[in-house]
């Protein structure tokens, strides 16, 4: 059995009172983290509860008490079991290397193992001041965690890896951001909160041994296939390679602009993690900066492979005292081809491609150039295309909402005839299609309503959002305004990384 691992199993239903808690990080040394409790919020009250979470914890959500979410993850409790730990970690934010980092605002207050085996970690976001938190407040404002919330949601829906919450929680507590805010808290769900950056720690304080202590841990719980490889280290390095690859193929197929990728925001286990001033672009736009505090465009979303690329060098800096520099050059050298093969195989996908044809990259950079040129909604562009039958028709229909263009025409031309090369029926093609071109996303003014109706007290369009973006490529009658023409308004949202 692992140092740090018990799988022993529950046997029975559980209730918040009886989740069934085995905190292996907080048996690695005390100075990988500070011990604290949360800070109570001022008269906290359950905004909403994310049923799908619920149940892979082993809790029925028909039993769960309002109340009691508040209570707990409102910071007045602490749930039997678990024990509090803020992570310490550093990294590069903006290109450049910051030692001071850590939880400051967030505590991991464990890990649950459920029924299956699965062990989740618990963290509440908003949690109060850490020995990480600088000059900050340690608070996180209701803006900030309905986003987090329901883009958590929305790219479980999606099928991209990422963080969930369970439960999102309001208080009468105020802070000031950019402006007076009322906090808030969200009880993150995932299967890991160790990042590039827990690694850079300890290279960058010179603690080799308690790097290996780190990777050893890590190898234990994420990646025990590689205890059988020669240099087991080397292998788990592949495995957060190959992940973080497919993640960043998977943003941009669905014009997903994170932000902040810093290597604090990077998960080894290839998540999206640490949502801020994040985008689902409305027109496709590859310069797109999502955060307008990022004046030099380093996180736009033309970059994110490269910037992931970039975090993946650091990390490997990192790793050093474990792994030979040539064979972590190796590995840094294969990423851009595997990136590629990622975001090959979902663009075929939702061009409805099932088989390889030489000239598939051409057919869909000069897609993309067109989609540039036109300001396209991707998203409604993509989910027109699932119904193409011909492209006469195909044209008819792309002309409510893309400009019309002799380049557009020949490349729907280029498109009919690719898609003749393949043997699936128009039924067939259509449904495959469907299943990876959503008709909803989570668009800033979806959030931004919610965000307004929430701050006035009605939480039901939060509820209602969760619902839709869970299963964002079958229709919903009632929610059709979601899947049409963005509101002019949406335009004049600015997000930062308060957001």
């Amino acid at each position: 059995m692992s140092t740090y691992l018990n799988k022993a199993m529950p046997e029975t239903a559980r209730t918040l009172e009886n989740l069934n808690f085995d905190n292996s990080y907080i048996r690695l040394p005390e100075y990988f983290y500070q011990r604290v409790e949360p800070s109570p919020l001022e008269a906290t009250h359950l905004i909403s509860v994310n049923p799908e979470v619920a149940r892979l914890l082993d809790l029925d959500p028909e039993e769960l008490d309002a109340d009691s979410l508040a209570h707990f993850f409102g910071g007045h409790a602490m749930l039997p079991g678990a024990e509090s730990i803020a992570m310490k970690y550093t990294g590069h934010q903006f290109g450049v290397y910051n030692p001071d980092l850590g939880d400051g605002r967030g505590l991991l207050l464990g890990e649950v193992v459920n029924q299956s085996g699965e062990r989740w970690d618990l963290h509440l976001k908003g949690a109060g001041r850490t020995a990480y938190s600088r000059s900050g407040d340690g608070r996180a404002v209701l803006r900030s965690s309905i986003r987090e919330y329901l883009a958590g949601e929305a790219m479980q829906g999606l099928g991209i890896p990422t963080t969930r919450g369970l439960c999102l929680v309001g208080s009468q507590e105020q802070v000031f951001r950019e402006q007076i805010e009322s906090c808030a808290a969200l009880l993150r769900v995932s299967h890991c909160h160790i990042r590039f950056g827990h690694f850079e720690h300890f290279f960058y304080r010179g603690r080799p041994d308690d790097l290996k202590r780190l990777a050893d841990y890590c190898i234990d719980r994420y990646f025990e296939s590689s205890k059988a490889a020669e240099n087991p280290y080397l292998a788990m390095y592949q495995e957060i390679v190959s992940r973080s690859a497919r993640l960043v193929a998977l943003w941009q197929s669905y014009g997903f602009v994170h932000g902040v990728l810093n290597t604090d925001n990077m998960s080894i286990l290839g998540e999206t993690f640490d949502y801020g001033p994040y985008t689902f672009m409305d027109t496709y736009q590859p310069a797109h900066i999502s955060n307008h505090t990022d004046q030099q465009g380093r996180y736009a979303f033309d970059q994110q492979p490269g910037i992931v690329h970039w975090n993946l060098s650091c990390l490997a800096q990192a790793l050093l005292p474990l792994i030979p520099r040539e064979a972590l050059e190796a590995e840094l050298e294969g990423f851009p081809g595997q990136y590629q093969t990622h975001y090959l195989q979902r663009m075929r996908a939702r061009l409805g491609l099932l088989t390889e044809a030489s000239d598939d990259q051409q057919l869909i950079d000069d897609l993309c150039r067109l989609m540039t040129q036109h300001k396209v909604d991707m998203t409604r562009f993509f989910r027109a295309l699932c119904d193409f039958t011909d492209a006469n028709s195909m044209l008819e229909s792309l002309r409510l909402f893309v400009p019309e263009s002799q380049e557009l025409n020949k490349w729907i031309l280029r498109y009919e005839q690719r898609i003749s090369l393949e043997a699936a029926s128009i039924p067939i093609r259509r449904m495959q299609m469907r299943s990876v071109n959503p008709k909803y996303i989570l668009r800033n003014y979806m959030a931004e309503e919610a965000i307004r109706e929430a701050g006035n007290g009605n939480y039901a369009p939060v509820d209602e959002l969760l619902l839709l973006l869970r299963s964002p490529f079958d229709d919903h009658p009632a929610y059709q305004r979601f899947a049409d023409e963005v509101p002019d308004w949406a335009g004049w949202i600015e997000l930062s990384c308060s957001s």
